[in-house]
Formats: C-alpha cells, sequence, structure tokens
C-alpha cells in the first residue's frame, strides 16, 4: 500500500515537473513572440528605466498621484480629452498626444540636427540629456504613434536636484542620475524601494520656469514677481493643495500634499472673475497714433502685460504665433486701410539658434511701430487694433505634405489634418479702438 502511494506520488510530482516545464516553454516562447512583436521592452528602453523608472513601478505606493498625472481621477471631460483645449494637456500625456506627434513630424521635415532633436525632446523627456544616443530612437517611437518610453514621468521630476543660477538657454534643470528620489517634505517616510530626500528647489518658482521659461522675467529666481501674487509660487495654483497622504500604505502619515494633475486654464472666464488678476493676466492695448497730411496715418501700438508670473495663453512657449491685426476706417465704417503684424516662428527656424521672448511675456511691453497709406484719399476717422493668437505655426503646403506622406493610413492623416487645421485657428485675446 505503501508502495502503491510512493509511486502515486512521484506520478503526481513528475507531472508536475512536466506541466512547470511546459510553463516554462509557453511561457518563454510568448515573451520570445512579444520581443520579436516589438512589445517587449529593447535594450536601450531597459538601460533608460533603470534610471527613470516607470510611473506604473510608481503607482504601486503613489496610485492617487499616479492617477492625477494620468488624467484617471478627477478630471472634466475636457481635461480627458484631446483637441484644442489651451493649456489643458496632462503631462502624462506629453507622448501620447497627438498635438505633440503632428507638430514633431512637421518640424522633423524642415531636417534639424541631432542637437536640435536633443533640445526640442528635453523638455518633453528629461531622458534625454542623460541619454542623449537615444534621440533617434525616441522620436522614431513618437512618430509611430506607440512610444515604448516615457516623457514626462514621476521620475523626470523627481531626479531634478538642482536649476541654473544664471540665465542659460533652456531648460535649466539638472537631472541626478540614481536611486535617490527628490522631493519637498523634510521626513519622507522611510521603504525598500528607493531613497527620498528634501529638496528645497520643490517649493520654488525655478523649479517649474526650468521648462516653463516663457512665464517669467528671471528664471533663476525662486519666487514670483508682481504684489498680487508675493508669496505665491507655480505649484500652489497648479498643484491644487490638498490634504492626505502621497502614499497608499495604511497608516501613511497624512498632511499638506499637491495634486499631480498641473491643471491649466481651459476655460479663461474661470480666472478673469477675479478683476485684480484680470489686471495682471490679460494683455491689455494702447495706440499712439497720428494723422498725416499725405493720407498717412503712423503710430505705435502698445501691447502691455501685467506682473503675473504668466500670461494668456499658455502653451509651448516656443511655438506660439501671434497677430496683431490694425485696421483704419472713415466715419461711415469704411476700411481705408488695414495690415496683420505676425510674431512667431515659422517651422524651419524652431530651435535654430537662441530662443527669442515670446511676443506675450509677463512683464514687458512690447512697441510695434506701424505705418499705412490711405485708399482713394479718405479722410481717417478711428483705427482698430486686434491681438489674437495661435498655438503652433501654420505649415507651408509642402511642408505639410512632405509629413502626410510619412503616416501609415487615411486615418492618421485625416487626425493629423485635424489637428493642424484646430490649432492654427487664430482666437483673439484683447481689442482696442480709438478715435483719430
Amino acid at each position: 500500500m505503501n508502495d502503491q502511494r510512493r509511486s502515486i506520488q512521484k506520478l503526481a510530482m513528475g507531472g508536475l515537473l512536466v506541466f512547470m516545464a511546459l510553463l516554462n516553454i509557453t511561457f518563454h516562447e510568448r515573451a520570445i513572440a512579444q520581443k520579436t512583436d516589438g512589445q517587449m521592452p529593447a535594450d536601450w528602453v531597459a538601460e533608460i528605466e533603470k534610471i527613470f523608472i516607470r510611473s506604473e513601478d510608481c503607482k504601486q505606493c503613489h496610485d492617487r498621484h499616479y492617477e492625477e498625472w494620468k488624467g484617471m481621477r478627477e478630471q472634466t471631460p475636457d481635461l480627458k480629452s484631446f483637441g484644442r483645449i489651451d493649456a489643458a494637456l496632462l503631462h502624462g500625456t506629453s507622448f501620447e498626444s497627438p498635438v505633440f506627434r503632428t507638430v514633431l513630424g512637421v518640424w522633423m521635415q524642415t531636417n534639424p540636427t541631432p542637437q536640435e532633436r536633443q533640445r526640442c525632446l528635453s523638455c518633453h523627456a528629461p531622458a534625454v540629456t542623460v541619454f542623449p544616443q537615444h534621440v533617434e530612437k525616441i522620436t522614431a517611437q513618437i512618430l509611430s504613434g506607440k512610444p515604448q518610453v516615457e516623457g514626462i514621468g514621476c521620475a523626470a521630476c523627481h531626479l531634478i536636484n538642482a536649476v541654473e543660477t544664471t540665465p542659460l538657454p533652456p531648460p535649466t534643470f539638472k537631472v541626478q542620475p540614481g536611486e535617490m528620489l527628490y522631493g519637498p517634505y523634510a521626513d519622507p517616510e522611510e521603504n525598500l524601494v528607493h531613497p527620498a530626500t528634501q529638496l528645497p528647489l520643490f517649493r520654488g518658482a525655478n523649479f517649474c520656469t526650468s521648462c516653463h521659461f516663457d512665464k517669467v522675467k528671471d528664471v533663476t529666481q525662486k519666487d514670483l514677481p508682481g504684489e498680487i501674487l508675493q508669496g505665491t509660487i507655480c505649484q500652489d495654483c497648479h498643484m491644487e493643495p490638498s490634504t492626505g497622504s502621497s502614499t497608499s500604505k495604511r497608516g501613511a502619515m497624512t498632511r499638506a500634499i499637491g495634486r499631480h494633475w498641473f491643471r491649466g486654464v481651459v476655460i479663461p472666464g474661470t480666472l478673469l472673475k477675479n478683476r485684480n488678476l484680470q489686471a495682471e493676466w490679460m494683455p491689455r492695448i494702447e495706440v499712439e497714433a497720428t494723422k498725416s497730411g499725405a493720407g498717412v496715418v503712423e503710430g505705435t501700438v502698445l501691447v502691455k502685460i501685467g506682473s503675473l508670473p504668466h500670461s494668456f495663453p499658455d502653451g509651448d512657449p516656443v511655438l506660439k504665433q501671434f497677430f496683431l491685426s490694425i485696421t483704419i476706417k472713415d466715419t461711415q465704417g469704411n476700411v481705408l486701410g488695414d495690415e496683420i503684424k505676425r510674431f512667431g516662428l515659422p517651422y524651419d527656424k524652431i530651435l535654430r539658434g537662441p530662443i527669442p521672448d515670446p511676443f506675450i511675456k509677463g512683464g514687458n511691453t512690447r512697441r510695434v511701430p506701424f505705418s499705412q497709406t490711405l485708399k482713394n484719399g479718405g479722410v481717417p476717422a478711428t483705427i482698430e487694433v486686434v491681438l489674437s493668437y495661435a498655438l503652433i505655426p501654420e505649415p507651408e503646403a509642402e511642408l505639410k505634405a512632405k509629413y502626410l506622406a510619412t503616416l501609415a493610413t487615411d486615418q492618421e492623416r485625416a487626425t493629423a489634418k485635424k489637428v493642424i487645421e484646430e490649432y492654427i485657428q487664430p482666437r483673439m485675446l484683447t481689442y482696442r479702438a480709438k478715435s483719430l
């Protein structure tokens, strides 16, 4: 009886070993198939993720911040969707955004150098500052619509340990590769996953402006200018204050924390309800004009921006386009002269040389001279000035066609056309009329 039992046990054990061997073979074959299909991370991806760990790994403990960063928690529908949603694209979608893919694809048709491509990706994917040798591979994945690496993930911000102390071309952050993660808390909880330490930089505006460099006059300053927001930093508004724990660990320390969705302004009216902020936030136009006896009106348009840390519109500081429309009319409203002045870089000039200040920048006044010869000898009565903006340049027809030809399907081409059409459309910022 005992011999029979031992025989049965041996057979069961043998069957189990065979099953495990078959399972191992199946798993191995599936892994090889996945790798062949491009599903498994390539060696260079694994190299990056040894330093810039994936945010999905952080989610195991920091599920709340992960869901905010990814747009999965307590978001409005317009923040979750893509489209013309100025200033609302989430950091967690930096590579998934069809807007970024389209703009990058058009710009690539201008044959940027490897250094210019790295400069473009340095804020969208801080990992390229540590792994510049992988810029081409990352670019190709973004353009394919199937990126394997992350853009602005958890590690991208929490590996930053310093910023430049003198004004230099952006970005001005410095990444410290290693296991240590940096943050704002003086007493981070001990854990077996990663060491952590406090860095006062996370309580400064200069942390954010290392990439969002068009928002302030001086990116080296940790405080924001202006009396209205004195003592306030970017994080106070864009990382909405809350109370709770940064981790999902039971019994974890509860304290003031900041949400990680980095919410922008979707509808300007939500901010313009505050008249004090409106005075600082929105650009204002003044017109200095004189009539000449030779049927000419000349003068200067002054576009003034208050000292708020940034000015409307938001969005990419390199791509934005501004349009100043100047129209002169007679007493009957007939147009005697008009012109549109455009400010902004075309695709073939982007990141070639120094990045110029945007036409609109907080704390600055732009002076735009003009001179118009009137039609039909009419008598000018009023001058009207409209300031509008678009978030991306309009590509030349040949450039657009070259990019669309790189896309594999009609659906991809339709999406790209829609993105371009929507984002080149001007939106009015402000208006001024004056009697002559």
